[in-house]
């Protein structure tokens, strides 16, 4: 299943079609993942293309398990602010306590997301005050 996902994350869309369907497609392919597909997402994904990892953060909350949340976290060292933001969206859903205490042992997460506060736009910043929010509570 990961070369499935792969080629769709690789293949050129338009940004409507990749938010209408594509991310779509992509939940259900993830959502059959074996532990041997999550593993060579895992070893790969710091390999891909920024926009093929924004493709990949915007859809990986399809169960919220501990691969996710690991491949979100790992793409958080990014120097791309978009990338950035939609992994901060997405880790909006990871709700658990263990989730939360996976994010808050990353004290540099909650740094970089209070740096941006005063920088982005108004709807990027309710994103990033409700990820505090709901990692805080």
């Amino acid at each position: 299943m990961y070369q499935v996902l792969d080629r769709l994350l690789s293949a050129e869309t338009t940004v409507d079609s990749w938010y209408d369907d594509g991310c779509i497609i992509a939940g259900e392919i993830l959502s059959e993942f074996t532990h041997t597909d999550w593993e060579e997402l895992t070893n790969n994904v710091q390999k891909k293309s920024v926009e093929w990892q924004k493709k990949l953060a915007y859809c990986l909350d399809s169960t919220c398990n501990e691969y996710e949340l690991s491949i979100l976290l790992s793409l958080l060292s990014t120097e791309d602010e978009e990338l950035f933001e939609i992994c901060i969206d997405t880790l909006r859903s990871f709700t658990t306590m263990e989730s939360k205490i996976m994010i808050l042992e990353n004290p540099r997460i909650i740094e970089r997301v209070n740096e941006l506060l005063s920088t982005v736009s108004l709807p990027v910043k309710k994103v990033l005050e409700d990820f505090l929010t709901k990692i805080q509570s």
